[in-house]
């Protein structure tokens, strides 16, 4: 439980820290405050960790009765995103509920859910796994229906990443290689189509390939956050030092958030955030191998993949390893939704690693 938990907490450390120095001057020229951003990030970091300290309480089976409810509810919020006056558009995109001056993203949730909801179908239908009609094929409609919803929005990285996480439990609960490598199958023509009949997403796919054929256009972006990973050598340029935030890289307390700690603080601190998601990918999957029951164990480990997978994309993105996807480094990145929810995966790791606890003391 300790080390989820130290963990965690130095990541929110270091982020709210790196918001503030990230921000700061974009806050102040737009907003007229320069603690803008880090004054949202803390209070939802407040929210998150009432919300973490509850689902470290929650009876393990109330969760397994909620699923359900929860799953309704994660769809009900995903259709609001297109009601007018409800859901905000933001740069052409619907994913955001807009609440007086806050805003939250359905989707976020939407992957905590399903790894909840599908556990407890996975645990709950282990003798009927062997028959995918039966057994895997509601499981398989209740994702294709919450991915879609996100695709409509548009959002390909969430989609993708919820579809990763889902094959992932669903290996571990038993079902069988060939309907799984039948659903990757399926989904990988559907994922090409979209990717290459998208026209900004077919040029991500092609900057990747070569990010500094038009580093002043279609390759600006990546091109300036290796500037920035480049910059900061094996110490950095100090906090608060960045050049690339000072309007040249853009969503840089957001989805290019990594750019600017290896650029402040050089390679050994980039390095040392991402030990420190491998101690947690680590902790969290010792943690769900001590997990009494399937439902639990399944909870544990999507919830580990989930952080750890995102994590991995987001750091491959901003080092160009993978092609351009805005998603948020978790615990780290600026968003109240990201935030809220991973802190709450986490508190639902501190449960099992707390119930473990107890059953050895008894």
């Amino acid at each position: 439980m300790r080390p989820i938990l130290t963990i965690t907490f130095i990541l929110i450390a270091v982020g709210i820290i790196m918001i503030y120095s990230t921000s700061a001057i974009f806050a102040e020229d737009k907003f007229g405050d320069q603690y803008y951003f880090f004054k949202r990030q803390l209070m939802w970091a407040c929210l998150g960790i009432a919300a973490m300290t509850i689902a470290s309480f929650i009876p393990m089976e109330l969760l397994r009765t909620i699923a359900k409810p929860l799953l309704i509810l994660v769809w009900i919020l995903l259709i609001l995103v297109f009601v007018p006056h409800i859901g905000a558009k933001v740069g052409g995109a619907r994913r955001w509920l807009r609440f007086g001056g806050w805003s939250f993203q359905p989707a976020e949730m939407a992957k905590l859910v399903l790894i909840i909801y599908g556990a407890h179908f996975l645990s709950r239908k282990q003798r009927e796994l062997t028959n995918f009609h039966h057994g895997l094929l509601p499981l398989v409609i209740v994702i294709g229906i919450t991915v879609i919803m996100i695709l409509l929005q548009p959002d390909l990285g969430t989609a993708l990443l919820i579809g990763a996480v889902s094959l992932v439990i669903m290996f571990i609960a038993g079902v069988k290689m060939k309907h799984l490598l039948g659903l990757v199958s399926l989904a990988a023509p559907v994922i090409f189509l979209m990717i290459f009949k998208v026209s900004y997403r077919w040029q991500r796919m092609l900057v990747f390939l070569n990010p500094w054929k038009d580093p002043a256009d279609t390759g600006y972006q990546i091109t300036q956050s290796l500037i920035a990973l480049g910059s900061g050598g094996l110490t950095g340029r100090g906090w608060g030092q960045s050049t690339q935030k000072l309007y040249y890289l853009p969503e840089s307390y957001t989805d290019f958030i990594f750019s600017i700690i290896g650029e402040e603080i050089g390679f050994i601190g980039a390095s040392a955030v991402l030990l420190l998601f491998v101690a947690f990918v680590c902790h969290g999957m010792k943690i769900s191998k001590s997990a009494p029951d399937l439902f639990t164990y399944l909870v544990g480990v999507g919830i580990t993949v989930m952080i750890g997978l995102q994590g991995i994309i987001h750091m491959g993105v901003v080092t160009s390893c993978l092609p351009t996807k805005g998603l948020p480094l978790p615990f780290v990145s600026f968003g109240g939704s990201s935030l809220l929810v991973n802190l709450t995966g986490a508190g639902l790791l501190i449960n099992i690693s707390r119930k473990r606890r107890l059953r050895i003391k008894q």
